[in-house]
Order: structure tokens, then C-alpha cells, then sequence
């Protein structure tokens, strides 16, 4: 049994800045991280080594999970904003949780961000041309890093923390205790071989570990585990919501006069025959198309990169619809991947079709598919959506691609590719206090796993935030 101050479950997004703050700030605490993904140079999925041209549904999934959570191979977007990403400044204020997103910011910049341009939508003749067609572009800073840069400024905020803080991969949490004397007890066991340097100094020889302050921070991928241990403590979660839809792609310069303006364009739409919203996220010029692994079920995502090598010839973004269900039914979550696992059972995965043929009520087809003058960028099932995804979501879809056309024509076009499905599962939300603390004394929820933040900038606040507290209590 080893025992720490601070415990740290998860090294994504919040648990990088909590580690980083914690680091740069004056403190005396001994603090140790542990996650169940590889550490940044083993997150290798085997389809970007080119070992497969499929997903093998690594355990865990090298995409999703390790340091840097699903974040780090990610495009690298950090959204400056508080309307659309969670709600982190309805916990700490709306000018606490900008100004911490705008250090994010500068963090990233030091680390070696400075590079990549930072985007704004306001004062944008975008906005106005979304608000004459009935769409809504919702108004934020961006900063772009792509996939390559981000992975080297994960890299250089490791190497500055490697020294303060213990961090030991491949290793789950099967177990959290409290104990009399107010402090916690964790128990673990290895996730397969644990190969990284140093290990064999921070592991116990039992697999349990003590702190006296722990922190929740496991992200999207770590979502069924938070709900347990909150069952477990009696914290109540509020139910979320899950976004269901496609992935969108096209010949980048359908695009360009949005994308070369705003690059990351959050455009919301209200559909007239549902009365749903649809919006679009994760926009990814000359972007490539991936897959992705959440909790054994395969997913679409997209990517791009800041090195003009890896450059595509096509854009691609996110449809999503939000649905959030009333009682009985509660686990919206579920209903996601059970939609998703449609596109499994069917397509060995990914299932892509044409737009035109979703229109024309028909299959796509390999045959067809060698007529399609927008070559995919992922090696996906050729099929039919319609079979996969629900009627009213649909609709909604395809009515937003319409309405999407207005403003950028050639949206619409019929060899416009549609991947399925996309899901982003959001956790239940923890009832935490302004200081993120849960209802358990010096149990701390933080980050995408906790539902209050959903985005790379507030997840990275939200570590700051909590991480300050602790410097202060170790600093007295």
C-alpha cells in the first residue's frame, strides 16, 4: 500500500492542467495519476500504423483513452467560449471560467501552440448570412492545433511534469473506499503490460493506494465507472443528453469561404418538421475521416492536421441531433449505442452513403460507389443509413444539409458522403459544488467525465481550477 495526497483518476484534458498547475504552482503535495490507457508514445491505434484498414476494438481503446484522454488524438481544437461546451461558468462565474480557458490558451501557446492561428467568429459576415437563412452560428475563439502539433504539446507539458508528479499507465481503478480518517483507498490492477520507464518505482506491491484529497477526472471513455462510484457514495447525477448523427464529407472547397474565416463553425439549427436542434461540430478542413472505439462499440470521428504533408482534399464535420429523454427511460447513453451497434451489426463498423442515394431511397453500393467523384478518406462498409438510424433523425439531417446548402452551396450534392454513426455520449452530470467538489468531502469531479464541462478548453480549465485549491491547501 502506497499513500499520496492527491490521486488523480485519469490523465485526459483536466487531468494534463491539474498536473501542470500543480507542477507550476508552490505546493508540498505528493500526487499520483493513474489511467487504464498508454502513455502518449504507446497510444497507437492500429489502423493509423497501417497494421489494418479496420478497427480491431483495441482494449482499451488506444484512440480514446491514455494521456491526454480522447483528446490527444484529436484534432486539437480548443473552443474559447461558454456558449456551447459545457457549463463550467454556471459553477465558478462567467468571468472565472473565460479567463481560465484564455491561460489554457497561453499554456498551450508556451508549449508550443504559438503557431497555430486562433480564430474568431465575431464580428463575421458568416453570422449574418446564417441568421438570413435561419441558422445560428454561435459565437467563440478557436484555436486550431491539429493532430501532429497537439500530440508534441502533449509531449512537452509530459516532460515538464514527469518530475513532480507519478503517473502510472495501464492500470485501472476496480475500487474506491472511504476510509475513517476521512482519506481514500483505491484499489487496482494492471490493464496489460505495463512497460513504462519508472513504472516499477510508483507501483504498490498490492495495487492499493491511499489519498487524502481524489479527484474524478476518467472523461467521456470513463463514464460507466463514474456512475458507479457515485451509486456507491450516494452523489446524484443528473441525467445528460446524447447527440446522435453523421459525419459529413466533401470537396474541401465547398467550404473554404467558412472554413478560411472561422474554421470552427458551431452553426445550430431548428428543424421545421421537428421542431429538433441540429448543429454542426468538429469541422475538419482537408480533414481525413476516422473510427473510433467507446467501450467496444465503433464510431466515426474526424481529424486534421497542421503539417501541409498530411493535407487531404476534402472537409468533414459532424451532424448531431440532441435528444434527452423524460421518464421512465433514463440511460441516454444506452439508447446511443444501441443505435451505433446497428451500424456494426451491418457494416462490420462504419457504414458510409451517398447523399443522393439517401435521398433516392436506396443503397450505396460498391458499384456506385466507383461513380462518386468525393473519394472517402476511411475505408468504410458502403450502405444504407435509413436502416441504422432512427426516422425523425433522419429527417433532421437531411433537412439541415438543405439548410446548410444556402449558405455554402454544394452541401447538398449528391455525392456529399454521409458516415454513421456519430455519437457523442455525455456523462451523467455529477452535483458538484463551486469548488467541483462532490458531496463527499475531498472528492473532486472534474472535466468531460464529471458532465459539467464537454470541450478540450473547459475540461483544461476545470483542472486548473480544482488543481489551484489543492496548491493552496499544500502550500499552508
Amino acid at each position: 500500500m502506497k499513500h499520496y495526497d492527491i490521486i488523480v483518476a485519469g490523465s485526459g484534458a483536466g487531468g494534463v492542467f491539474i498536473a501542470y498547475e500543480l507542477t507550476k504552482r508552490s505546493n508540498s503535495a505528493s500526487v499520483l495519476f493513474i489511467d487504464k490507457g498508454a502513455s502518449l508514445e504507446e497510444r497507437l491505434c492500429p489502423i493509423s500504423c497501417g497494421k489494418t484498414d479496420h478497427c480491431i476494438k483495441c482494449r482499451p481503446c488506444h484512440i480514446m483513452n491514455g494521456y491526454g484522454g480522447a483528446g490527444g488524438l484529436s484534432d486539437g481544437k480548443y473552443n474559447i467560449t461558454t456558449e456551447f461546451g459545457g457549463d463550467l461558468h454556471k459553477y465558478i462565474g462567467q468571468e472565472k471560467a473565460m479567463e481560465l480557458m484564455e491561460y489554457v490558451d497561453s499554456v498551450i501557446c508556451d508549449m508550443g501552440g504559438a503557431q497555430a492561428k486562433l480564430y474568431s467568429t465575431a464580428d463575421s459576415d458568416l453570422k449574418t448570412k446564417c441568421l438570413q437563412n435561419d441558422l445560428h452560428l454561435l459565437q467563440a475563439k478557436v484555436r486550431h492545433l491539429g493532430t501532429d502539433r497537439n500530440l508534441k504539446i502533449l509531449g512537452n507539458i509530459y516532460n515538464f511534469i514527469k518530475e513532480r508528479v507519478d503517473i502510472l499507465f495501464r492500470t485501472e481503478v476496480t475500487d474506491v473506499d472511504k476510509n475513517k480518517d476521512g482519506t481514500f483507498t483505491l484499489k487496482t490492477v494492471p490493464n496489460g503490460k505495463i512497460v513504462d520507464k519508472g513504472a516499477e518505482e510508483i507501483m504498490s506491491d498490492d495495487g492499493v493506494y491511499t489519498c487524502s484529497d481524489l479527484v474524478l477526472a476518467t472523461g467521456r471513455s470513463g463514464s460507466q465507472w463514474i456512475s458507479e462510484i457515485c451509486d456507491k457514495f450516494g452523489i446524484e447525477q443528473q441525467r445528460n443528453r446524447v447527440d446522435i448523427g453523421v459525419r459529413v464529407e466533401l470537396p474541401a472547397e465547398v467550404l473554404e469561404s467558412i472554413t478560411d474565416k472561422v474554421y470552427e463553425s458551431k452553426i445550430v439549427y431548428q428543424t421545421k418538421k421537428y421542431g429538433d436542434l441540429v448543429r454542426t461540430f468538429c469541422m475538419n478542413p482537408h480533414g481525413e475521416v476516422v473510427s473510433e472505439n467507446t467501450g467496444g462499440i465503433v464510431t466515426v470521428n474526424g481529424h486534421s492536421y497542421a503539417s501541409k504533408e498530411k493535407l487531404t482534399e476534402n472537409t468533414n464535420f459532424a451532424l448531431l441531433v440532441s435528444n434527452t429523454f423524460t421518464e421512465p427511460f433514463k440511460d441516454s447513453n444506452e439508447y446511443g449505442a444501441s443505435i451505433a451497434s446497428l451500424s456494426n451489426m451491418l457494416g462490420g463498423g462504419v457504414l458510409m452513403q451517398r447523399f443522393g442515394d439517401l435521398e433516392q431511397g436506396r443503397r450505396t453500393s460498391e458499384r456506385r460507389m466507383l461513380k462518386c467523384f468525393t473519394r472517402p478518406t476511411l475505408n468504410a462498409t458502403a450502405g444504407d443509413l435509413s436502416l441504422v438510424i432512427p426516422k425523425r433523425q433522419l429527417d433532421d439531417i437531411i433537412e439541415m444539409i438543405y439548410a446548410l446548402d444556402k449558405i455554402a452551396p454544394g452541401v447538398a450534392n449528391e455525392d456529399t458522403l454521409l458516415y454513421g454513426v456519430e455519437v457523442k455520449f455525455y456523462n451523467s452530470k455529477v452535483c458538484v459544488d463551486n469548488d467541483l467538489m462532490t458531496v463527499v468531502p475531498n472528492m473532486y469531479a472534474i472535466g468531460d467525465g464529471s458532465g459539467v464541462t464537454h470541450s478540450l478548453s473547459q475540461a483544461s480549465a476545470s483542472g486548473v481550477y480544482v488543481a489551484r485549491i489543492l496548491a493552496d491547501k499544500y502550500s499552508k
